[in-house]
């Protein structure tokens, strides 16, 4: 059982960043594969990021080079940077725990509430 809050969505103007972050609960916090999804008006779920235990990272390409995920052990916190925002990256975002060996996206069986990001044109 891990609780996740996610906070830092907002309002941002294209080009603009902004930094999520997701604490969990659970003092197992740092084996857990920890995931990024995002859900845009009137599309499907998006895997975006996710990173190991080990701190090995994977975007989906929309995002890499703009977007950076972490996690911080010490604080069973998880981060999104997200950089040179753009309007389609506009959605909830959700942060996710797996602990699977090798999860692929439906292993990720605990989730945050979500945070609204909106990116203005």
């Amino acid at each position: 059982q891990v609780q996740l809050v996610e906070s830092g969505g907002g309002l941002v103007q294209a080009g603009g960043s902004l930094t999520l972050s997701c604490a969990a609960s659970g003092r197992t916090f740092s084996r857990y594969f920890m995931g990024w999804f995002r859900q845009a008006p009137g599309k499907e779920r998006e895997l975006v990021a996710t990173i190991t235990s080990g701190g090995s990272r994977n975007y989906v390409d929309s995002v890499k080079g703009r977007f950076t995920i972490s996690r911080d052990n010490t604080k069973n916190t998880v981060y999104l940077q997200m950089n040179r925002l753009k309007p389609e990256d506009t959605a909830v975002y959700y942060c996710a725990a797996a602990v699977a060996t090798r999860p692929g996206p439906n292993d990720y069986n605990y989730w945050g509430q979500g945070t609204q990001v909106t990116v203005s044109s």
